[in-house]
């Protein structure tokens, strides 16, 4: 999928996921979960696209597509969204570590970056609804063709206020 989206697309598409979260994460904590995934996509599919154009550049050279200097962040291996989504048992482990693996690799830019929610419990995140939050944000790419970083801040920002008129907080 090569389309671009749209602010209002990208806010019902993060409304939703916190709409799977419901129920066993309190509405003050969506962001905790929500935002890391949304972070962790972003930087897996701006990867993927760079890993595309390097390859596209070296007439098909794995080795220099996958050098960490033709990419903005380095991810290193078994840490990829894809990764992630291919696992159906421990899903909250595979996401921490991949999370974990991700800030590791790029210290001096990611260092803590993806927070310290709590993945892998499992009477909170059983891996069915983690399965299911995952689906949810596989179904958009989410590269720089197609959700621009203003766009996403946007974004951000409207959940923030969501949560916080979920929450009867003021968003601060």
């Amino acid at each position: 999928m090569s389309d671009v989206l749209s602010l209002s697309q990208l806010e019902q598409y993060l409304s939703k996921a916190a709409w799977i979260l419901k129920g066993p994460v309190d509405a003050s904590d969506f962001k905790v979960y929500i935002f890391p995934l949304l972070f962790f996509k972003r930087i897996s599919d701006v990867y993927d696209e760079e890993y595309k154009q390097a390859l596209a550049e070296s007439d098909g050279d794995i080795e220099y597509a996958s050098m960490p200097e033709m990419h903005r962040f380095e991810i290193p291996q078994g840490c990829h969204w894809n990764d992630v989504r291919e696992t159906t048992t421990n899903v909250g482990q595979a996401i921490e570590q991949a999370l974990r693996g991700i800030e590791q690799a790029n210290q001096d830019f990611l260092y803590g970056i993806f927070g310290d929610a709590q993945w892998s419990n499992k009477n909170k995140l059983p891996d069915k609804l983690l399965i299911d939050l995952i689906e949810h944000f596989s179904q958009y790419r989410l590269g720089h063709e197609n959700a621009n970083p203003d766009m996403l801040g946007n974004a951000y920002e409207y959940l923030i206020k969501h949560f916080a008129d979920l929450t009867n907080k003021k968003s601060r």
